[in-house]
């Protein structure tokens, strides 16, 4: 193969390529679909490689309950460029990055000091209105799981309260709390991760789980391709989840890319997925009539060695009838 055919393929798989410009014409399908919307595709080139990004919706399709994780004291967590709730486009990419304790002292404000434009969460104060209290909900933190929760000692000055909750995760508006820091997502549920194509499947999860801070862990999940015919396709550890969803089109109401189990959900081709949707009389008439067929390919093959035996039995009756010559 020369190297111009080469660099025209884009890996899909393991050993499974597609050409770039059949994967242009998909991606140009995908982007129109999502035009105007922040779910539209870019692509590039870097050193020879054909290289797509953008944000990937998953769907959250658990059965069992997950554990987010607690927060290092020390640590905070990085705001994406874009929104970060739950249903927004936001970039999943951001890491934590590890801050020096505040140590400032309470400071009183007074009523002239009012909050900034587009603060939608304001300190709460005592009774007097001047001194700022601190929170007593939890925070969706970020260390090892099996730490006790410790309230922070020093007091915070509003407009870090109000960085913080800004900075915060969410999953459908659930932020770490002790008490419920174990839960399940709502099935269907989505959220999005930004991802590109040379990312494989264990890349894609691990970033989701840390874009949560959810504590479990990565093995324990696969992304699924579901289909709205009941098919399931589970995605390999050496696929691209991005390629895979710009093969299969940009309409989530034909198929979705799920979260779940590994050990809970079974792969489901095709040819049974057409089955799954109907109801238990017709699947019974489906049986009926398979047997009916059954039942005449086994009478027509009785008959068939039925004859081949008597015309053996014959043909070995006349063999020994005639006298043997010498």
């Amino acid at each position: 193969m020369d190297y111009s055919h080469q660099t025209s393929l884009v890996p899909c798989g393991q050993d499974k390529y597609i050409s770039k410009s059949e994967l242009l014409l998909h991606l140009k399908t995908y982007n129109l679909y999502y035009e105007g919307q922040n779910l539209q595709l870019r692509h590039r080139e870097e050193e020879d490689e054909f290289i797509v990004e953008g944000l990937l919706n998953i769907s959250w399709g658990l059965r069992r309950p997950i554990r987010l994780q607690m927060q290092d004291d020390n640590e905070r967590i990085r705001p994406p460029p874009s929104s970060s709730s739950w249903h927004s486009g936001c970039n999943l990419g951001a890491q934590g990055t590890i801050l020096k304790p505040l140590t400032m002292p309470a400071i009183q404000i007074s009523e002239v000091d009012a909050p900034a434009e587009g603060d939608q969460m304001p300190s709460p104060t005592d009774s007097r209105g001047l001194k700022p209290v601190q929170e007593d909900t939890p925070q969706l933190m970020r260390t090892r799981s099996d730490v006790g929760v410790r309230r922070r000692g020093n007091v915070r000055t509003p407009s870090d309260q109000r960085r913080i909750r800004r900075h915060r995760f969410s999953i459908n508006g659930h932020f770490y709390n002790h008490k419920t820091s174990v839960f399940t997502p709502a099935y269907g549920s989505v959220t999005n991760v930004r991802i590109n194509s040379t990312m494989t499947t264990p890349q894609v999860l691990k970033l989701l789980l840390n874009k949560f801070k959810i504590e479990n862990s990565a093995e324990e999940f696969a992304l699924y391709v579901v289909h709205t015919s009941g098919e399931k396709q589970k995605l390999k550890a050496t696929d691209y989840p991005l390629i895979a969803r710009i093969l299969q089109g940009p309409c989530e109401q034909v198929s979705k890319v799920f979260l779940m189990e590994k050990d809970q959900v079974e792969e489901v081709t095709y040819d049974v997925a057409q089955y799954i949707k109907f109801e238990m009389p017709v699947l019974k008439s489906f049986i009926q009539k398979l047997q009916e067929e059954e039942d005449r390919e086994v009478k027509k093959l009785m008959r068939k060695y039925t004859v081949l035996r008597l015309m053996i039995r014959q043909r070995l009756e006349e063999i020994a009838e005639t006298p043997a010559t010498i």
